[in-house]
């Protein structure tokens, strides 16, 4: 007697695979979200990953910090390049196949770091690595979205950032690691991080293909785009998104020379260890942020933001690596609250059909305002030295702190995430 399975356990089997009937194998709900949310790691860990090698780029190659930072910043200009011309690509041609064309690029910038002789090689995998990112984080983040089961919906943003805490924490700790203590010090790391994105793409492969929008528009459209009626929404997250980004310079760009050369921590591991308390406390409070309204998450984020910088001032100045910690902590929690709420602000006020391409841009201007001072900054550390760089840097982010208290105070509350997101999950790609 065979007995028929309950309807729970088939429910449950369907969240995990969809089996072939006449066509490929695909996974279902649950193992997607999974998936979707290890792309999204991946944006950050791609970005982490040479943090804790510029500086023995600098000393193999003898290169300025304008040449370090210009490795830094051409990551960001590539992603910025990408998504200004093919932005909202994934609302015509679908998430799976934009999510794999993405994790292609990063696999490929992460061997030319791996195999690198010259500094140009850097350059290029660096530049491969913005083109996947720029391909990846948008379709990605849309995909969460797209997977949440409709009573998880509202948690969507919190994922998201934790998805990316996760791999900027992994990035900083096993890459100090294999830096300070494994063969190959400036290759390793890449190696392991080619790995991952070849589980990735594999995986990845195996999601279900969907295509949003209408592949028979014209190109304007594959560009990121705010349709009017988002356009309040959009200026208040842009703002908060910025300033969250514009922390990647200090952290990653100049974090492990700032803290070797001007807080004087020799150990690769060790600066690895603080720099990822930024991603753990980046984790930590995006779980509490979602139970906050985005006014409010955006008014704390300014704040701490603020406090943030006004540490890493005092640190530099005082060569203490224990205030260092305590900026790089409420950096952590700054960002995690600016970003969570700006996304929920954004979601709740983005259409099904133009989600893709105004992510797109809400990315777009996070990149370019920390490609823009990572240049500004490289430049400045060159001329005038490395702490007076990060003076003017954390004083940028004050600024940026400011025009995002300003918007979110001024502007009638938000909706909430849930009323955009009620369709998350509803279709397959």
């Amino acid at each position: 007697m065979i007995e028929k399975a309950p309807d729970s356990a088939r429910r449950a089997s369907l969240d995990w695979a969809i089996p072939p009937a006449g066509g490929r194998f695909v996974f279902g709900r649950r193992a997607s979200f999974l998936i979707s949310a290890g792309v999204v790691g991946h944006t950050l860990w791609t970005s982490a990953a040479p943090a804790l090698t510029y500086r023995l780029y600098a000393e193999e190659w003898h290169l300025t910090h304008t040449m370090t930072a210009g490795i830094f910043a051409v990551y960001p200009i590539a992603v910025v390049a990408l998504l200004i011309g093919f932005g909202g690509i994934s609302d015509h041609i679908g998430l799976r196949a934009t999510m794999l064309a993405g994790l292609v690029a990063s696999l490929i910038g992460a061997l030319l770091f791996a195999l690198a002789p010259n500094v140009w090689w850097v350059f290029a995998g660096r530049a491969l690595m913005g083109v996947g990112v720029g391909l990846s984080v948008s379709p990605s983040t849309a995909a969460i979205l797209e997977f949440s089961s409709p009573r998880d919906a509202q948690s969507a943003a919190s994922v998201t950032a934790t998805a990316q805490a996760v791999g900027f924490a992994a990035s900083l700790l096993l890459g100090g690691g294999l830096t300070e203590y494994g063969p190959w010090p400036t290759r390793l790391c890449f190696w392991v991080l080619a790995i991952l994105l070849l589980t990735l793409l594999v995986a990845t492969w195996f999601l279900s293909q969907h295509t949003v929008g209408d592949p028979g528009s014209d190109r304007r459209s594959r560009m990121p785009f705010v349709p009017k009626d988002a356009r309040r929404a959009f200026a208040v997250s842009s703002t908060a998104m910025m300033a969250a980004y514009s922390f990647g310079v200090l952290v990653l760009s100049l974090g492990g020379q700032v803290e070797h050369d001007l807080i004087g921590s020799p150990n690769a591991f060790l600066n690895g260890a603080v720099l990822s308390v930024f991603p753990i406390m980046l984790g930590v409070i995006g779980i509490v942020a979602r139970s906050l309204l985005p006014r409010a998450a955006l008014t704390v984020g300014a704040l701490v933001s603020g406090l943030a910088m006004v540490l890493l001032i005092l640190a530099v100045s005082s060569h203490d690596l224990l205030i260092y910690l305590g900026a790089t902590a409420a950096a952590g929690v700054a960002y995690s609250l600016l970003f969570v709420g700006g996304l929920q602000v954004i979601s709740a006020a983005a259409p099904a059909n133009h989600r893709g391409g105004i992510l797109s841009a809400l990315y777009l201007l996070g990149y370019l305002s920390m490609g823009a001072l990572a240049l500004l900054l490289g430049a400045i550390a060159t001329m005038w030295g490395l702490s007076v760089a990060v003076d003017l840097g954390a004083a940028a982010i004050l600024l940026m702190n400011v025009a995002t208290l300003v918007l979110a105070l001024s502007t009638q509350s938000f909706a909430s995430h849930s009323t955009a997101s009620s369709h998350a999950g509803s279709q397959p790609f």
